[in-house]
């Protein structure tokens, strides 16, 4: 295991060298369109709430240092995690960074800045921009790394918790989507679901009636979709395995889905609030349930010490027998 200091160093390295590759995409979008500089002069007008003020050198270059600043704290916190876990940068991190990056953006805007930015940018420049922010930091992590070379599958079978959370994500996101899938055939209304989420991230889609149905966006979507399911997979393997150590984090891991069902409808209600309406609450509180039933079911029997650990109050005489009284 690397130093703190040298972790730190590298990771921040990492992290400008992504923010610089953002950085260029974006500016060559921007040449290209024959609007030198508008993508970080509109973020910063985002960011400052001077939606109507106009571009200033100083405000572009403030903006530019949050940007790198951001990216390198980035930086420092995947070298972290990946040195405390003993993983091997692989392009297949990187590119779930990119997914994790887009959606970070999205909702930072909207709820920071209250701009849907990746409406405003294009979706597809902004995804595209931040995978290959994600590619090149940890590009920069593997050349720089100190461990032998693996490849996936050797890092799937050294890793439990990487490879049960991965696992876990793609149940939780195919049980979710499985779901959804079945509401809208039997609505009439095949891949409703995913266009109008899609919509609302995307194309800001205001109402059902600005819902597009179209294969780009439900793939876009769907790409998000198992993304966001492998973090949460991940988290929750780590969760798990903590708590085979120490059991009380099974409380820690109710109160983290509690919270994030909390959370979820109201970023529905900050973000697109049309959305309850036209998908039902009640469809999208089941769908979280069953995730959580299927991803927890697949993660407690790779644990049997916690299966001991749910039905030990049952086995105990003792705690039975004060049930009793």
């Amino acid at each position: 295991m690397r130093s703190a200091h040298g972790i730190v160093a590298r990771g921040a390295i990492a992290g400008v060298l992504a923010a610089a590759a953002f950085a260029l995409w974006f500016l060559a979008i921007d040449l290209i369109r024959a609007e030198a500089f508008h993508t970080p002069a509109f973020l910063a007008q985002a960011l400052t709430g001077r939606e109507n003020a106009a571009p200033t050198p100083l405000l572009v270059i403030g903006y530019t240092i949050v940007h790198f600043s951001v990216f390198a704290l980035v930086g420092i916190g995947v070298a972290w995690v990946l040195d405390l876990t003993g993983t091997q940068p692989h392009l297949l991190i990187g590119t779930i960074i990119g997914f994790l990056l887009f959606d970070i953006v999205f909702y930072a805007g909207v709820l920071i800045a209250g701009t849907n930015v990746v409406n405003e940018l294009g979706w597809p420049e902004v995804l595209l921009g931040n995978v290959l922010a994600g590619v090149v930091l940890i590009s920069y992590l593997h050349f720089t790394s100190q461990l032998a070379e693996q490849d996936l599958r050797e890092v799937l079978q050294r890793h439990q918790v990487v490879r049960e959370g991965i696992i876990g994500g793609l149940i939780g996101a195919a049980a979710v989507a499985l779901w959804f899938l079945a509401i809208d055939v039997v609505q009439d209304r095949p891949f409703f679901t995913p266009a109008a989420l899609g919509s609302a991230l995307f194309l800001g889609a205001r109402g059902a009636e600005e819902v597009e149905v179209t294969g780009g966006i439900v793939v876009g979507y769907t790409i998000l979709h198992v993304t966001a399911f492998l973090f949460v997979g991940l988290v929750a393997a780590a969760l798990l395995r903590a708590a085979e150590r120490h059991p009380p984090v099974l409380l820690g891991i109710v109160l983290l889905f509690v919270t994030f069902e909390v959370f979820f409808f109201g970023l529905i209600v900050i973000v697109a609030s049309w959305l309850l309406d036209a998908l039902a609450e009640w469809t999208i509180l089941v769908a979280n349930v069953v995730a959580a039933v299927a991803m927890g079911a697949y993660l407690v029997r790779r644990h049997p010490a916690l299966r001991h650990e749910f039905n030990r109050p049952l086995e105990d005489e003792d705690y039975v027998e004060d049930l009793r009284y």
